[in-house]
């Protein structure tokens, strides 16, 4: 099946509540963001999102965190396409060590996980 990855550092713009932390939203936005591409990548075609089944947020998030979504189709009908979700954090900011310090994760932290279904209308699909 296809998959998808995109990674994105987390601003200051992206920081919702206090002490810096990310609205859980902004992840459900980044998963939008790898169905599109796995739906150009199957059909040729933006798609459209029908529903999430299942969502569970596992860990904060914080602006200056790196975000690693990725996603794949994991069933297919004639229209639609059943995807799954990961969001991880892989870098984490160190402002006890200083302002501009980081710490690459050797084991990323799985901060959220996703199932949904999109759907290409046929007359859209390209491929």
């Amino acid at each position: 099946m296809l998959k998808s990855m995109i990674r994105l550092r987390m601003s200051s713009h992206d920081a919702h509540y206090g002490g810096n932390l990310v609205d859980g939203a902004r992840m459900l936005q980044l998963f939008g963001d790898v169905a599109t591409e796995l739906l150009i990548l199957r059909d040729g075609d933006e798609g459209l999102f029908k529903a999430y089944d299942m969502v569970e947020f596992m860990a904060p998030v914080y602006a200056g965190d790196y975000i690693e979504a990725v996603g794949e189709i994991i069933e297919e009908g004639n229209s639609s396409r059943k995807m799954k979700f990961e969001a991880r954090k892989v870098i984490a900011p160190r402002p006890d060590i200083s302002d501009s310090a980081c710490d690459f994760l050797e084991e990323p932290i799985v901060v959220c996980r996703a199932t949904g279904t999109c759907v290409t209308p046929k007359a859209n699909q390209r491929k």
